[in-house]
């Protein structure tokens, strides 16, 4: 009669963390993309995180910057929120 072996645990944990892993990356990756998005099309979701975390805003517009070289959001942002904060003080 064949016997049968037993197989060794440590695939098993390998696999499951593997698969774990995998997941949790595709949900932080898509969790980011989510903040990047909103940040990239919502001028209100930027002037939120300009006061609530000014160092993810920074390096929203450096990591922009970068990439295209172009700073015009950040002198756009900028000016609707002067004219925002003028028009309030009147």
């Amino acid at each position: 009669m064949l016997e049968k072996k037993a197989r060794p645990g440590y695939r098993k944990i390998i696999k499951s963390s593997a698969k774990t892993l995998i997941v949790v990356e595709a949900i932080l990756f898509a969790v980011s993309y989510a903040g990047w998005y909103r940040l990239n099309t919502n001028r209100e979701f930027r002037y939120y995180v300009k006061e609530n975390y000014p160092s993810v805003l920074e390096a929203y517009y450096q990591i922009g910057e970068t990439f295209s070289g172009d700073t015009s959001i950040r002198a756009y942002d900028e000016g609707i929120w002067q004219q925002e904060q003028q028009s309030k003080k009147q």
